[in-house]
């Protein structure tokens, strides 16, 4: 099994935060999961809320519970929030269930982890978490 190694999960958190940066977006908080959902690594910009630690796990978290993005798991959510409701039910309220949770491909196509960025608007977490992942020679999946 593929694995994301500390020094990759430090570098998709450098060049995420970086790209927030350049974007001049609010500040970020990443989080790098695991394949087994296992946080790897966390950092955040300087002035982040208090939640947001619990908010990019949820969004990596989610994205691994559920085998795709969040990006999918929104679209998920609006056509079948019955559903949704009922699995992060079974997480203890986990996942959180818009874009900006991205799993981590090998080259393979094994999914080996997902990062999870919050505190910008969700398009503009994705695009920092995907800025990340394919910095680190990796594919991003966004759903």
């Amino acid at each position: 099994m593929s694995l994301i190694r500390l020094t990759k999960a430090n570098a998709i958190i450098r060049v995420a935060l970086k790209k927030g940066e350049e974007l001049g977006l609010n500040p970020l908080a990443v989080a790098v999961l695991d394949a087994g959902g296992h946080l790897k690594a966390f950092q955040a910009h300087d002035g982040t809320s208090i939640l947001r630690p619990q908010i990019a796990h949820g969004k990596a978290y989610g994205a691994l519970a559920m085998g795709m993005g969040s990006r999918a798991i929104n679209r998920a959510a609006d056509e079948r929030p019955n559903f949704l409701t009922a699995v992060n039910a079974l997480a203890d309220g986990a996942l959180v269930p818009v874009p900006g949770g991205v799993l981590v491909r090998s080259r393979s196509g094994e999914i080996i982890g997902a990062v999870g960025v919050t505190g910008d608007t969700s398009d503009n977490d994705e695009a920092c978490a995907r800025a990340g992942i394919e910095a680190a020679g990796f594919t991003a999946d966004c759903g």
